[in-house]
């Protein structure tokens, strides 16, 4: 479901900068839940896991305002948690493990030419595809309403003048020699994420790159160029950003990386029809408007891809 009306050219082009403009930040900011899970597992630190959680607090200032000046239309949908949430956030957790790469690291790994991570959309579609031909329905509505619209609109202020001050940095980094630097820090990639991702869910609608995939699954083809074009330039976005950075490389995927990255990306299909949705719309839309469902399926994926992590540690010193 959507917030705001179809954008006219204007606004769709601003969608459309949008758009690029996240996938860029995506990839300089190596922006991947696997890798934050990874950094507190291996480093016993979570400053990738709190910037990804700042990107939602951006998006809770963004709506607060919009709500405050009446820019919004419509809310998202919401979902009851059920055991079916629990299960596709552990199936969307595995199956970021087995990719490597979460679906915004799928972003990133492209832009920097990976070309194997370009069966991780094609295995997501294609997870989503087989869930509906089975005939599976397990999303049960929920009509309470986001807490968030609840709290004072105005304090979206504060939140968003402390995310204009985030990407008034990455800004200042894109200057010198910063330009070249391979990795923007991971909160002034999230500042742009969440940003970017306001204004494109005023002007184009509440997307994420994983529920359009999920929507063109179940035949939902309304507006199916104008989200074909915003998935482009995202990952052109991702594309200019490796090249800049001069990480962009042209090695050609082996079928062992190709089959892994589309058993990854099924995976985390099934997974996300169950939750229903894909982490990219777990962070940028039910996080923010604090939906239970989203925090339950979220924090699931993340103890799924731990556990993962840990497994063979645990394992290996049991056998000796």
């Amino acid at each position: 479901m959507s917030i705001g009306q179809a954008p006219g050219l204007a606004g769709f082009g601003i969608a459309l900068i949008c758009a690029g403009l996240m996938g860029y930040a995506i990839q300089r900011g190596a922006t991947c839940t696997v890798a934050a899970v990874e950094e507190i597992v291996r480093q016993r630190r979570a400053t990738r896991l709190i910037a990804i959680v700042e990107a939602s607090v951006w998006v809770t200032g963004g709506l607060l305002l919009a709500a405050a000046f009446d820019l919004l239309r419509m809310q998202p949908a919401n979902f009851a948690v059920t055991g079916w949430t629990v299960l596709g956030g552990a199936l969307l957790g595995y199956g970021a493990y087995v990719n490597r790469a979460c679906v915004f690291g799928a972003v990133a790994r492209i832009g920097s030419g990976e070309w194997a991570y370009v069966m991780t959309p094609l295995g997501f579609f294609s997870g989503c595809w087989a869930f509906v031909a089975a005939g599976a329905m397990v999303r049960v509505p929920s009509h309470m309403p986001s807490p968030v619209f609840a709290i004072s609109s105005w304090l979206g202020i504060p939140l968003a003048i402390f995310a204009l001050l985030r990407l008034g940095q990455a800004v200042t980094a894109l200057r010198g020699r910063a330009f070249a630097a391979h990795v923007w820090s991971p909160h002034h990639a999230t500042a742009v994420i969440g940003i970017t991702f306001v204004i494109l869910l005023l002007t184009a609608g509440a997307w994420a790159y994983t529920d359009a995939l999920a929507q063109i699954a179940r035949g939902m083809v309304t507006m199916l160029g104008a989200r074909f074009m915003l998935l482009l330039a995202l990952f052109a976005g991702a594309i200019i950003g490796g090249r800049t950075a001069g990480r962009l490389s042209w090695t050609a995927p082996t079928s062992a990386s190709l089959l892994r990255c589309f058993a990854g990306g099924a995976l985390m299909g099934v997974g996300s029809s169950l939750i229903p949705g894909g982490n990219d719309g777990l962070i940028l839309i039910g996080l923010p408007l604090l939906h239970p469902f989203a925090w339950v399926a979220f924090v699931t994926m993340c103890v799924t891809i731990a556990a993962a992590m840990l497994a063979p540690r645990l394992i290996g010193s049991k056998a000796t």
